[in-house]
């Protein structure tokens, strides 16, 4: 079973930044795809961005140019870095990884990140 641990999260005032980390428990080069979901209270998980083999990034429209997702396949670990941040961003951050062979998504427990006016 594949585990993947967030952290990085936590409380920063508006215009911060935060890097989010996501380490995984096997070969990231295994999955097809690997990203980063959020979860804002009474609101459905959002894609916030994805990277995709051969290295194809993609970012919901509320985080362009101000999130960056990265990969260091030596640590099996994939980042969010998360700038200028707005009180819209608060939410509960997941990480997903997705192997197409196994057909199957796998979710991070998710970490906190709380942006105040």
């Amino acid at each position: 079973q594949v585990q993947l641990v967030e952290s990085g999260g936590g409380l920063v005032q508006t215009g911060g930044s935060l890097r989010l980390s996501c380490a995984a428990s096997r070969s990231i080069v295994s999955f097809n795809r690997m990203g980063w979901y959020r979860q804002a209270p009474g609101k459905q998980r959002e894609l916030v961005a994805t990277l995709s083999s051969p290295g194809y990034t993609n970012y919901a429209d509320s985080v362009k140019g101000r999130f960056t997702i990265s990969r260091n396949n030596a640590k099996n670990t994939v980042y969010l870095q998360m700038n200028s941040l707005k009180p819209e961003d608060t939410a509960v951050y997941y990480c997903n990884a997705f192997n197409v062979f196994e057909n199957k998504d796998y979710w991070g427990q998710g970490t906190q990140v709380t942006v105040s006016s």
